[in-house]
């Protein structure tokens, strides 16, 4: 444990120093006991069963394919029983594909005209879970075979720690801030890195990425409009993803906007409280100004979907279920049918900064396991489903 020693009776900037100093070792620790040795995060096997449900397969499929040796056996069998590691389960969708009658029915890729799928999730209210999420969106859609890059735009990096680049125990590489400067930029794909998690990368996010901020404030070149720096960005990785989810920072600064910019489709993380709807409320009254602003300066404008995501949701908190209702009515099909369940196993993952996926169910009471996964699966489905639409599949 850290020593508790008494805070030092000095000015308020020796004082905010040193209560930063004592978190950041805390944090330190903390971390430690999630991450491995080396710090680096790894991702749990997976059962048969879970192997066979992520492929869309049955069980009497997957012995089959192993018995005839389409697939290899995984390296892990214990009791009888096969143990795949997200890799292997990767792998083996690269195999069936080359075999299936149905092209994409194991690799449900983008191809052709279809374009990629940028999304962005936004507000300015704390607490929203926009980087949870996010991660959760993050790792449905690796885990089912689609390229995914995600782009920390909080320079708080919450995301980019729960992707397993921690900026609280080192971290010294390329951010998306290096991408989108104005001096110098360096490429976008010298920034994305490969996460532990196949199929999905990250162009990370540290303290220096809130520079943005401030360079653009006093950036006067035309040709190099603010809102356009994340787009072009993108433009330079494009070919290597399906889906792009950027984490927006709790404010409506440039950053925000210029994801806004960047983006096909938005997404609202809203909590069902009178307090977030009301500060929602203002978040899209300035966003609309700030969109007509910069569409004046010259910025095209187009999302597929502009959706609200209930979060934190409590089916059995009447006020909260209320407030769900008024907007459900207001709103119609502006807000998604599934909602992320406030629950105590996405909170306890959280912690270790993990999503759900990554918890084995058996280290969880199972009841509460399978609601929060069900609550995750069922907003991924929904967005995959929206995804599929604008690619113009059925």
């Amino acid at each position: 444990m850290i020593p508790v020693t008494p805070l030092a009776n000095e000015r308020p900037s020796a004082l905010a120093t040193e209560i930063s100093e004592r978190l950041n070792a805390a944090i330190r620790e903390h971390l430690l006991s999630a991450f491995a040795p080396d710090n680096t995060k790894t991702l749990r096997s997976f059962s048969a069963p879970e192997a066979a449900e992520l492929l869309g397969v049955s069980g009497q499929f997957m012995r089959k394919v192993h018995a005839e040796g389409t697939i290899p056996e995984p390296d892990d069998i214990r009791g009888g029983r096969r143990y795949y590691t997200a890799q292997e389960i990767w792998d083996a969708r690269e195999v069936l594909e080359k075999t299936s009658r149905k092209k994409g029915r194991y690799l449900p890729r983008r191809s052709g005209e279809e374009q990629l799928q940028v999304w962005q999730l936004m507000n300015f209210k704390g607490g929203s879970s926009k980087s949870t999420t996010s991660v959760h969106l993050a790792h449905y859609f690796a885990l089912r075979g689609y390229r995914v890059l995600v782009v920390d735009l909080d320079p708080q990096g919450s995301l980019t720690s729960m992707c397993g680049i921690s900026p609280e125990i080192e971290f010294d590489g390329l951010t998306v801030y290096d991408a989108i400067r104005y001096d110098e930029p360096v490429n976008m794909a010298d920034v994305v890195v490969p996460t532990y998690f196949p199929g999905l990368s990250i162009a990370p996010s540290r303290l220096m990425l809130s520079e943005f901020e401030t360079e653009s404030a006093v950036h006067s070149n035309p040709d190099q409009p603010f809102f356009t720096r994340i787009r072009n960005a993108l433009a330079q990785v494009e070919d290597d993803f399906d889906l792009v989810l950027m984490d927006s920072p709790p404010q409506l600064g440039f950053l925000t906007i210029a994801g806004m910019a960047a983006a096909s489709s938005l997404i609202v993380p809203l909590t069902p409280s009178m307090l977030d709807v009301s500060s929602t409320a203002q978040f899209l009254e300035l966003a609309g100004a700030y969109m007509g602003v910069i569409e004046d300066a010259g910025a095209t404008l187009q999302y597929d979907h502009f959706k609200f995501l209930i979060t934190r949701d409590e089916p059995t908190d009447v006020p909260s279920q209320q407030l769900t209702s008024f907007m459900r009515a207001l709103f119609q099909d502006r807000v998604m049918s599934a909602t992320a369940l406030k629950s105590t196993a996405i909170s306890d993952a959280t912690m270790l900064k993990q999503s759900i996926y990554e918890v084995v169910r058996s280290e969880m009471t199972r009841a509460t396991y399978d609601r929060a996964k069900g609550s995750m699966d069922a907003v991924g489905h929904e967005v995959e489903t929206m995804i599929q639409q604008s690619w113009g599949r059925k």
